[in-house]
C-alpha cells in the first residue's frame, strides 16, 4: 500500500514593507532608549549655554533655568575674547594640538605598519608591550619625565610638549592603526611585491591611501585629548602666559579663593569648544567608519 506524503506548502518570503512593519516595533525602545541617553547629555550643555549669556549676579543667585525671568547678554563673550590674553592662549592651543597629532599620527602610521606587515624579531614583544602601555597610568610617569625634562631643558617649550604628548598618544595610535593595516587584504601587497614594489612604496602609495578612515579617526582622538589637556600643560609649561594653551586660560578666569568669574568661564568654555566641534564633524563620518577598523577582514 502506497502512503501519499503531502509536501508542505512553501512559506511565502516576506516583502521588504512587511519585514519593516516587523522590525519597526522591535527598535522602538532602542529608539527611546538613544533618545533619553542624548536628553541626559544635553540639560547640562544646554544649562551651560544659557549661563554664559547671564549676569554674573543672575548666574550666582538663580538657576539657569530661570533664564526668562532675568536679563541676557553678550558681555561675558566680550571680556572673554578680549581679556585675560585669550587670543594667545587660542594661538598657543593650535601651536601645541596640531604639530602634536601631526607626529603621532605620522609615527603612528609607520610604527603600526611595522607591526602588522612586516617580519621582525620581537614582533610580538614589542605589539604586546605596546598594548600593555595603554593600561599604564599617566599619573605614574609625570614625576620621572618632569625630572628628565628639568635636566634637559625642555620644560616650558612647545618642543617638549609636543614629544610629551607623542609619548603619551603613541599607544593608541598605534593599536588602532595596526589593526586596521592587519585588516588589509594579503593578496594587495603580495602583487606589490610581485611588480617589484619596495615596503615604503607600498606603505605610501597602498596602505597609507586606503587607511583615510582610520587615520581620521586617530586625528580626531588625538586632536580633542591634547586640546582638551590640562594637567600635562600645567606640568610641563606651568602657567607663563606666552606659552600657556587655552585650558590653562579658562581655568584662571575663576578665582580660586572667591570663586568669582564663574559665569566666564562658562563663555570661554564654549569658545573653547568651538575648533574641536569643527574638527569632529568634519570628519564624523571617517571617524566611525575607523573605529569600526579591522571588525571584520
Amino acid at each position: 500500500m502506497t502512503q501519499l506524503l503531502s509536501r508542505p506548502a512553501a512559506t511565502a518570503a516576506p516583502t521588504p514593507a512587511t519585514a519593516t512593519r516587523l522590525t519597526r516595533p522591535r527598535r522602538i525602545p532602542t529608539h527611546l532608549t538613544l533618545l533619553l541617553v542624548c536628553g541626559l547629555w544635553t540639560v547640562p550643555v544646554l544649562g551651560l549655554l544659557v549661563s554664559s549669556f547671564r549676569p554674573a549676579y543672575e548666574v550666582s543667585t538663580t538657576g539657569w533655568w530661570r533664564a526668562g525671568e532675568g536679563t541676557l547678554t553678550t558681555g561675558n563673550y566680550r571680556d572673554v575674547l578680549t581679556t585675560g590674553g585669550f587670543g594667545t592662549a587660542l594661538a598657543n592651543s593650535l601651536l601645541i594640538t596640531v604639530p602634536a597629532v601631526a607626529a603621532m599620527v605620522t609615527v603612528g602610521a609607520v610604527g603600526a605598519f611595522a607591526l602588522a606587515r612586516m617580519s621582525f624579531a620581537g614582533r610580538r614583544a614589542v605589539t604586546v608591550a605596546m598594548i600593555a602601555l595603554l593600561a599604564l597610568p599617566l599619573q605614574m610617569t609625570l614625576v620621572p619625565v618632569l625630572r628628565l625634562y628639568n635636566a634637559a631643558g625642555l620644560t616650558g617649550t612647545f618642543a617638549g610638549i609636543w614629544l610629551v604628548h607623542l609619548g603619551f598618544g603613541l599607544p593608541f595610535a598605534i593599536y588602532l592603526l595596526r589593526t586596521f593595516f592587519a585588516a588589509l587584504p594579503d593578496e594587495m601587497f603580495e602583487a606589490a611585491a610581485l611588480d617589484g614594489a619596495s615596503t615604503l612604496t607600498a606603505f605610501l602609495r597602498l596602505a597609507v591611501p586606503v587607511s583615510g578612515p582610520a587615520i581620521a579617526s586617530v586625528a580626531t582622538f588625538q586632536f580633542i585629548w591634547v586640546w582638551n589637556d590640562l594637567l600635562i600643560a600645567l606640568i610641563f609649561l606651568g602657567g607663563d602666559p606666552g606659552v600657556a594653551p587655552l585650558t590653562v586660560a579658562v581655568s584662571n578666569l575663576v578665582s580660586a579663593t572667591t570663586g568669582q568669574g564663574w559665569q566666564l568661564l562658562t563663555a570661554a568654555a564654549f569658545v573653547a569648544m568651538v575648533v574641536p566641534m569643527v574638527i569632529f564633524f568634519a570628519l564624523q563620518r571617517y571617524f566611525v567608519r575607523g573605529l569600526l577598523a579591522g571588525s571584520g577582514k
